[in-house]
């Protein structure tokens, strides 16, 4: 007991003394690492002392509480709000790579709504690195002044990440280019260790909230992102597996001005892929869009296995060709993620049994991925239905399996979900933020939830196809490929088929509220 009540306390000392050794280990000549390393341990104290008395506020506003009572599940989602608020403070105060794990928070479909919702807002935050700090890190890099390099260098950024900025610039040859500049390297590998230490810590304290994987993700995941040379290197490799794609845009890379701190490529014209006024005033279909992107991604994840991990708004442009048609714009090529070919083939057996309700398939694949009985969730969180669900694909749950989904949901503690998501392989974290992401986006394009069920379905059949394709002769190529159309074109049409049931539904349930209405006035005549 006197642990926990000392748990905040241990956890800012533990912070307090990392922020030291890496203050110390990084002496400053100026004589600013002083400064440096009171702001680190005041940063890291921060953090620390906020996520140490948010994990006590949930031991203690619980205590008592049965879980799954009414009482619980009110007291829970007040521990949730008061929590988001106090991380979105967190992150507003210290900014930066704090600014970046509250949205790859936001965007994981898996945690409580109020955690998701309190911290979208952090999505469209970032303060630019000043222009001095710009053109030295770029004259440093190229050892040329930076006039000889570029005609024209705009000196304020078109786009401010909470890890990297761009500057709209002019070649000598008068082509326009990107230039990308990161600005937080050597606070953020204090921030990520803080973040670490953390973690563990909470785990010893409270073992009901392990969180471990997740950190080793975020910190993979911020690396990559900080290596322009890498990013480079992702860009060129996903243009190479869209090069037959004309709809698919990929800004060209200048290698000879690009290194790891500096990453130049050409500049792509766009408005961000959910701006619906825009696609209204450009006659450019929204459903159109949002199938071009969810194949774009499905593909990556279901037939090549190497996935852009990053894709919000301001990632994919929507770029005007003429006549309704269009080209999406694939930018920020930092986050990606290599599926190991077997992972990826299981997935595509996963979708497979999704989209045939093969519960059993559900719960092998499930033990193959190391959940064991949290297999159980994979179609609520993929396709909306429980695993013993009768619906159809892309239809809503009736009201009985609501009510059944409900109570077991109810029934489940921070423990249930703590281990879930660290019982995870890591490219399903990848899997479950992308997918958390294009959802957002299709959501505010206002498509149909079978746009994405059905491209998801065909691609997973492709990767499947892919494999044994490369595995037979011609013919046997050839009759794949025909076989999985043949399978596609029934699931589209059961698809469609369900959606026109349901719309038929909804209509004759809206005529007999109306009929009851008329008659009830009727009889008060």
């Amino acid at each position: 007991m006197l642990l926990r009540r000392r748990a905040p306390l241990l956890l800012a000392a533990a912070a307090g003394a990392g922020a030291s050794l890496v203050a110390a280990s990084s002496p400053s000549a100026d004589g600013s690492g002083a400064t440096s390393a009171l702001h680190s341990v005041a940063r890291s104290s921060h953090a620390i002392y906020t996520i140490g008395f948010v994990v006590v506020d949930y031991k203690y506003s619980l205590r008592g509480l049965a879980p799954g009572s009414a009482d619980y599940r009110v007291r829970l989602s007040e521990v949730h709000l008061r929590s988001a608020k106090k991380l979105l403070k967190l992150c507003e105060a210290n900014r930066g790579f704090y600014v970046k794990a509250g949205q790859f928070v936001s965007s994981l479909r898996q945690v409580p709504k109020e955690y998701t919702s309190t911290l979208s807002c952090l999505q469209d935050q970032a303060t630019p690195c000043k222009f001095q700090d710009v053109k030295i890190v770029i004259e440093q890099n190229f050892a040329k002044d930076i006039h000889d390099i570029f005609l024209e260098f705009d000196e304020h950024p078109i786009a401010a990440a909470s890890i990297a900025q761009v500057h709209r610039a002019q070649l000598n040859n008068n082509q326009e280019v990107a230039v990308k500049y990161p600005g937080l390297e050597q606070r953020m590998k204090l921030d990520i260790m803080t973040m670490s230490v953390l973690s563990k810590s909470v785990s010893l304290i409270f073992p009901d909230y392990r969180f471990e994987k997740i950190v080793l993700e975020f910190e993979r995941t911020m690396s990559m992102e900080l290596d322009f040379t890498q990013e480079a290197k992702n860009s060129e490799r996903t243009a190479s597996c869209f090069r037959k794609n004309n709809v698919v845009k990929i800004p060209y890379v200048y290698r000879e001005l690009t290194t790891k701190e500096v990453l130049t490529m050409e500049f792509c014209y766009g408005h961000k892929v959910d701006d619906l006024d825009f696609l209204r005033k450009a006659d450019i279909s929204p459903t159109k869009v949002a199938k071009a992107l969810i194949e774009l991604f499905g593909e990556m994840i279901f037939v090549h296995g190497f996935v852009h991990g990053d894709p919000h708004p301001g990632n994919i442009l929507v770029s005007p060709q003429g006549q309704g048609r269009f080209s999406l714009v694939l930018l920020d090529h930092g986050i990606y993620k290599e599926f190991d070919p077997k992972f990826r083939l299981d997935y595509c057996q996963l979708w497979k049994a999704l989209v045939s309700l093969d519960a059993q398939k559900i719960l092998e694949l499930g033990e193959q991925f190391g959940v064991g009985k949290y297999a159980k969730y994979f179609p609520l969180i993929f396709t909306g239905r429980t695993i013993d669900s009768k619906s159809a694909l892309g239809t809503q749950m009736s009201s009985e399996e609501k009510m059944r989904l409900k109570q077991d949901l109810n029934s489940l503690g921070m423990y249930d979900i703590s281990s879930f998501m660290e019982s995870l392989p890591p490219d399903f974290l990848v899997i479950l933020r992308t997918d958390g992401l294009l959802r957002s986006i299709l959501g505010n394009l206002g498509v149909p939830r079978h746009v994405r069920l059905l491209a998801y379905a065909k691609c997973a059949m492709y990767g499947l196809e892919e494999q044994s394709r490369l595995e037979s002769g011609a013919i046997t190529r050839v009759f794949l490929r025909v076989k999985t159309n043949i399978i596609y074109l029934r699931l589209r049409i059961l698809i469609e088929l369900a959606g026109l049931l349901a719309q038929f539904n909804d209509y004759k349930r809206n005529v007999m509220e109306k009929l009851r209405w008329m008659l009830r006035k009727i009889s008060l005549m």
